[in-house]
């Protein structure tokens, strides 16, 4: 993953540490404002720290089993990441660059995990076991004890959810059969571990354990190997057909975040039904753009490479009905992976790879392949990216390199004239130094009064999207909770009699929540993400447009600045190339501001009161049915109380769950308005006017000072003038070096 990337950020970087080095020579210098230099310097500052901080995405998905591990630790050059990991695994692997191996693991907090219980035991079958403060805590060995007499109390049918075992009994086994693995790791606040060097295989003991992956938060891992350069981030995450549909949300989360997708496709079971599904929510989140297709090989799966090709063009063209045109790439990541560290193979693996090697036309196929994949990414990232993440910082270095040469080269007029000629350069600039000062004072009002606009044009968009009575993707969902039937409901009906009320609930609950929660993260999570995407591009459309003028101002108040100069007879070698005022875009400005949306994660919150007020239902139905036989009337069958108290049970489920995820929704929207959008279009408007103003701060804060150099005498304005000379030829070469770099990146 080496390419130009590298080398042109560090060349940046150098040419930005080489200004430093001007600014601190300008600094020692009489008649030089240390304001300006100043925040020049801040600049220098906020360039080398941002470039630090830039990281391009690159997130490997697909479904569980289709070979992501295998692909990601094939791009690194080695087997760090734990192959065939638990489905049960709710976070994604992070990987950076670093010095050597070391792997981050984040723990949850006691609250969280005591908070994960709490939700998977409610209408749990039997809570008479549970503690007289209602809140459970793994700490407690009684409390622990009591939940595993109670898990094996279960019945089969309680275990079992759509033919997969059920989500909240398996989060609950792998919290009690990790504890005595984990207890000492976890604390009040979340723990971070290290596994470095000689221990750093021990993290795939998290990661790949259910028993113990259930405990963490986030994993990083940091590798330093030569396929993966400093500002590249590569990210392993979970099977997009986890049977958890609040694991499809953490990946939404992560994608949000990167700038390309790989998408792993293994060509032992081709294009699955839920492939289609996972790609359709990537779309209609509006981040099918950047996303590459891998084909990934099972050799021992093809007799020959025809087949392997005709089983490609049924893939492609069953993607192009979502994504025309896909690029796909058809290799063996096991195959590379192998052969990466095939000094370190196991007898069966290496025996494997002989095999694989012996059919010359699928290997030959493979190979060609992934490296059409590898430069094609690399290429893209080059093409693409490296737009984004340096353009902006080009623009600044090159404005601030043209204006120092511009400065100096006038401030050395001014040491060479006499007392008139002196005299006339002040008065000349100074009337241009005015005019650029109302110009800043009308920009300033002018994005001030845009900026309470978009605000409450923003409010207004946010309140009516999460307006139940506004727009349809929350009408959607609360149509589906009040439409919503249990399905096989005679089979939970006859169910009655051997499991008992409480047990039937609790399954009927189980299949209504894995239902919502799996519509929440396919539907309406991605109309969410499209909607804040949306605002994210009007805000800054709506801020262009209204800066758009005044650049052109900016522009021509620096041509009139420089047609002065011109008159005057002061000239630079840059000064014939304007830099023009940078605007920046929206990567730059989501990059800058540091923002994050809030989690994706609408798990859903309800108390047992449902439960309670359906076997106090049951009871009252009992009570009636026994009171109507005191009286010798007419009852209905042995299970007519319980049917009737199970659907009233399922109402009163449904509308707790209704008031319950409106009820986050709206917090979920005040944080989405307050704590992201309405800091975007500050940030926004902030990194804008600087981009405007910039310039005019430099000039104006200088030019005040000119005058003073006037009445310097001879011997000191001698000195004075050779060494703004050189200063100034350093920063004019340096701006030529600068504007050399900026036009390979744009030619690329």
């Amino acid at each position: 993953m080496k390419n130009d990337f590298k080398g042109i950020k560090t060349e940046l970087l150098a040419l930005v540490e080489e200004f430093q080095a001007l600014l601190d020579a300008a600094h020692k210098q009489a008649g030089m404002v240390e304001a300006a230099i100043d925040k020049n310097r801040a600049a220098c500052e906020t360039i080398t720290r941002q470039l630090a901080e830039n990281t391009l995405r690159i997130a490997a998905v697909g479904p569980i089993k289709s070979g992501k591990s295998s692909f990601v630790n094939a791009i690194l050059g080695g087997d760090y990441l734990k192959r065939g990991a638990g489905v049960v695994t709710s976070f994604v692997t992070r990987v950076r660059c670093g010095t050597g191996l070391n792997a981050q693991l984040v723990f949850k907090t006691w609250a969280e995990i005591n908070d994960d219980i709490e939700q998977a035991l409610v209408l749990f079958p039997t809570l008479d076991w549970h503690t007289a403060k209602g809140q459970f805590d793994i700490r407690s060995e009684t409390e622990r004890a009591a939940l595993v007499k109670a898990l094996e109390a279960l019945a089969p049918e309680q275990l079992v959810s759509q033919d997969a075992r059920n989500a909240n009994s398996v989060l609950l086994s792998s919290y009690l059969n990790g504890y005595e693995r984990v207890k000492t790791l976890i604390d009040d606040e979340p723990a971070l571990i290290r596994y470095n060097e000689a221990r750093f295989s021990e993290h795939r003991d998290f990661a790949g354990n259910d028993d113990l992956a259930v405990y963490l938060k986030d994993i990083q891992l940091e590798i330093c190997s030569p396929h993966l350069d400093r500002h590249v981030e590569m990210a392993d995450c979970q099977g997009s057909d986890s049977p958890n549909p609040l694991h499809l949300a953490m990946i939404q989360d992560y994608l949000l975040e990167t700038h390309f997708i790989v998408y792993v496709i293994s060509s032992r079971t081709g294009l699955r039904r839920a492939d289609i599904r996972f790609l359709s929510i990537i779309k209609k989140m509006g981040i099918l753009d950047n996303i590459l297709f891998v084909f990934n090989v099972d050799f021992s799966e093809h007799d020959a490479l025809e087949d392997l090709q005709e089983l490609q063009r049924k893939v492609r063209e069953e993607l192009a009905i979502l994504r025309p045109d896909p690029e796909i790439y058809t290799f063996s990541v096991l195959l590379d992976l192998f052969r990466s560290g095939a000094d370190n193979l196991s007898d069966k693996d290496r025996l494997r790879l002989e095999q694989w090697c012996a059919d010359k036309d699928l290997l030959n196929y493979s190979d060609h392949e992934s490296q059409r994949f590898r430069n094609d990414l690399q290429k893209k990232m080059m093409n693409e990216s490296a737009v984004l993440l340096l353009q902006n910082h080009m623009a600044r270095l090159l404005v601030m390199c043209a204006d120092m040469s511009k400065l100096l080269k006038m401030k050395q007029e001014l040491l060479q004239a006499d007392e008139s000629r002196a005299a006339d350069i002040v008065q000349r600039i100074g009337a241009n130094r005015q005019r650029m000062a109302q110009i800043r004072s009308v920009i300033k009002n002018t994005l001030d009064g845009g900026i309470h606009k978009l605000r409450k044009e923003m409010r207004t968009d946010v309140d009516r999207f999460f307006d139940p009575h506004s727009t349809d993707i929350m009408r959607r969902m609360t149509d589906f909770i009040r439409s919503y039937n249990v399905p096989a409901w005679q089979e939970h009906l006859d169910n009655l009699a051997t499991s008992g009320f409480a047990n039937t609930l609790y399954n009927v609950y189980q299949e209504f929540k894995q239902a919502l929660d799996g519509f929440i993260a396919e539907t309406i999570n991605p109309e969410i993400f499209r909607f804040i995407r949306d605002r994210e591009r009007r805000l800054v459309e709506y801020l262009h447009a209204v800066a758009e003028p005044y650049s052109a101002m900016v522009e021509e108040a620096i041509a009139e600045f420089q047609g002065t100069a011109d008159n005057l007879g002061i000239d630079s070698a840059s000064g014939s190339i304007p830099a023009r005022s940078f605007l920046p875009g929206i990567e730059v400005i989501r990059q800058t501001s540091r923002l994050q949306l809030p989690p994706a994660n609408a798990a859903m919150r309800y108390s047992a009161k449902v439960k309670t007020e359906a076997i106090m239902r049951l009871g009252a139905y009992k009570f009636l049915r026994a009171f109507r036989k005191l009286l010798r009337k007419p009852v209905d069958t042995d299970q007519g109380e319980e049917i009737q108290a199970l659907k009233d049970g399922v109402a009163r489920m449904k509308k707790e769950t209704e008031r319950s995820l409106l009820f986050h929704f709206k917090d979920y929207r005040e944080n989405i308005k307050f704590g992201y959008i309405f800091k975007m279009v500050e940030s926004a408007s902030v990194q804008i006017a600087d981009g405007l103003l910039e310039r005019f701060e430099t000039y104006e804060s200088d030019l005040a000072q000119m005058v003073a150099l006037i009445d310097e005498s001879q011997s000191v304005k001698a000195q004075q003038e050779v060494s703004f000379r050189e200063i100034e030829a350093s920063a004019d070469h340096l701006y030529h070096r600068s504007l050399n770099l900026r036009d390979r990146v744009l030619e690329a």
